[in-house]
Order: structure tokens, then C-alpha cells, then sequence
């Protein structure tokens, strides 16, 4: 494949997957500038081998996966959030929207890395083996982050499980 022509195919992969790999994005690092940050590093990075790559769209998740484990570790380096004296109050009937915002708040309190696999298995609804494939790790290391992303989901977020109709299961610590 030539410059041009390559240049021509990474253009209009751009085009037309740029969206949903925003999204993907955004699920991981949860702001919208920072999803706009790693979606365009991605991409950057994508383009310099763009010549060479038998599977873009799997590439590009690829860097979009690592980069932000790469981003979190750095965040980890960095001083802790001063919390506020008050959670904020939830609206007393929550609609579509009031879950979307709930849920995107529950998200960012888990580690970058249980939020990762929580992207993978249930947004990108890969399996267990392709999880653990597309971050480098044991299936053993993504079933338990799994369990405990979701287990913190539970023990922070309570009134998560009444949003969407279930009973508040009651969390047992070791």
C-alpha cells in the first residue's frame, strides 16, 4: 500500500469509526476531554503504522486500552481528591437519563483498570478469555476484578440496584 492510499484508508477509518471509538473512550476514562485525549493519541498512534496493520479497528482498541491503563498509572502518582461534607441527592424518580448520570458517576469511583474490564465484558460484551487477551492479564486476573469492581458498584452506588428494578443485595466482607 502506498502513502496515499494509506492515508486514504486511515481518513475514512476516521470517518467512519471515530464515534463508537470515542465512546469506547469515554467508558474508560470517563470525561469527555480526556476520552477526546486518548481517542486522538490512539489515532496518532495507529496512523504512524497505518501501512502494516491487518486489523484496525482491533489496533486501535488495542492502544485505546493500554494507553489508558498507561494514563491511569500515572494518575496514580498524583495527590488525592478532597471530598465534599455531603453526597449529592439523587432525584426521587429517576428517569433514562437520571441512570445514565448515576451510572457514569458509579463508574468513575472504581480504578481505572475494573472500570477497563467492566467496559470490555459488559459494553464491548467480550468474553471472559478476550477480556484478559485485550489487557495483557489472566482470565483469573479479569474474573476477579470483575467481582470486586462490581462488588464496589454494590457497596458504593446501593441505590443503583433500586434504579434499575433490583433488590440491594447485601455485600459480605472477609
Amino acid at each position: 500500500m502506498d502513502t496515499q492510499q494509506a492515508q486514504a484508508s486511515f481518513e475514512e477509518f476516521v470517518a467512519g469509526r471515530s464515534a463508537a471509538l470515542a465512546k469506547i473512550a469515554y467508558l474508560l476514562t470517563g470525561h469527555r476531554e480526556d476520552a477526546e485525549d486518548l481517542l486522538q493519541a490512539a489515532l496518532c498512534r495507529a496512523a504512524m503504522r497505518w501501512a502494516t496493520i491487518d486489523d484496525p479497528e482491533a489496533y486501535v482498541r488495542r492502544i485505546l486500552f493500554t494507553q489508558s491503563v498507561s494514563w491511569w498509572r500515572t494518575l496514580k502518582r498524583r495527590p488525592p481528591e478532597t471530598l465534599t461534607d455531603e453526597p449529592p441527592t439523587l432525584p426521587a424518580a429517576p428517569t433514562d437519563q437520571d441512570l445514565r448520570l448515576v451510572l457514569d458517576d458509579a463508574l468513575r469511583r472504581l480504578t481505572p483498570k475494573q472500570r477497563a474490564v467492566l467496559v470490555l465484558r459488559f459494553y464491548e460484551d467480550l468474553s471472559e478469555s478476550q477480556t484478559a487477551e485485550q489487557l495483557a492479564c489472566a482470565v483469573g486476573t479479569v474474573k476477579s476484578q470483575t467481582r470486586h469492581a462490581l462488588a464496589r458498584l454494590r457497596e458504593l452506588n446501593p441505590h443503583l440496584a433500586t434504579l434499575v428494578g433490583d433488590q440491594p443485595r447485601s455485600v459480605v466482607t472477609r
